[in-house]
């Protein structure tokens, strides 16, 4: 618990809950998310917006969740039947206390302090987004890392009775991820529990989900229910669907363009329809605290 990363970011900062519960609408306004990089920290300004609260059940209804189905409603209209206690997640692999981890039992071994993460979003828009959790770190050095680990590959619940969108083969079921293992051991690298000073909606992937600031969105995998620890490069679900597009790194680099999209320039979230783009940061802002994990890589080969 020794190791914490101390952000810049404050409580003003932060998105304000109706513009967050709103990006549904404000995105249909856009147009769709196709070509925003959504990066940056949420001016101030744009608290003042004007924007009618919707109710927290619509907090996620413009999300990806695919076992929900591939509709941006669909996750809020079909999570709800997900059955998130108990819970438990497998860590095995190179770690030298294997077994399956009881999540409330995960968080009383902790004694996790009460902690609030500020982390801009990368998702389809841009937003501060107050994360409560804990470092990913904590929860493997639990397990205990083994010396010859290299990688952290993390497996989505699978369960087609709650899940309907895994009736469809869009994706190779079930969701997995990865890490590297410095980037997993990283202090940013988060096991989110809650948002908004409430515990995860199923559809924001309750009861444990990864969150990586500096990387795009589909690399925070939801509904954690494996962790393997091992020495090689993990498959991803959306690499092994069309690496050409999505490489096993994903870190947010505006040098790099999406094959059907420039990610070079974003568009805050809360400044209006007809807000000017602005410059996309490099590792979305978080580049004096993770750069380091790249040197001597070539960013355009390992994107």
């Amino acid at each position: 618990m020794a190791r914490r990363w101390t952000n810049t970011l404050t409580a003003a900062d932060v998105t304000p809950k109706a513009t967050f519960l709103n990006r549904r609408q404000i995105m249909a306004g856009l147009g769709g998310a196709a070509g925003l990089a959504g990066l940056g920290a949420l001016p101030q300004a744009a608290q003042a917006q004007e924007l009618e609260p919707n109710s927290w059940e619509d907090v996620t209804t413009y999300c990806n969740y695919y076992e929900f189905g591939t509709g941006k409603g669909d996750p809020a209209k079909y999570a709800g039947q997900l059955t998130t206690s108990p819970w438990s997640v497998k860590i095995d692999g190179l770690v030298d206390r294997p077994g399956d981890y009881d999540f409330q039992q995960i968080l009383g071994e902790m004694t996790l302090e009460e902690r609030i993460y500020r982390f801009r979003c990368v998702e389809a828009w841009s937003m501060v987004v107050p994360w409560t959790g804990f470092e990913l770190a904590d929860l493997l050095n639990l397990a205990g890392v083994q010396s010859g680990a290299k990688y952290v590959a993390f497996e989505t619940l699978y369960r087609p009775s709650e899940m309907p969108g895994t009736a469809y083969q869009v994706l190779d079921w079930p969701y997995r991820e990865g890490l590297r293992l410095d980037e997993a051991m990283h202090p940013l690298t988060l096991m989110a529990t809650g948002i908004f000073g409430q515990d995860l909606p199923n559809q924001n992937g309750a009861p444990l989900r990864l969150v990586v600031p500096w990387k795009y969105g589909f690399k925070s995998i939801k509904s954690i229910v494996r962790i393997t620890l091992t020495d090689k490069e993990p498959e991803t679900s959306w690499n092994m669907a069309n690496a050409r597009e999505y490489g096993f790194y994903s870190n947010v680099n505006p040098e790099v363009s999406h094959p059907r999209w420039s990610q070079a320039s974003e568009r805050r979230l809360g400044g209006g329809l007809f807000a000017s783009r602005q410059d996309t940061l490099m590792f979305n802002g978080y580049s004096d605290e993770v750069a380091s994990l790249y040197d001597g890589m070539d960013l355009t080969k390992f994107f």
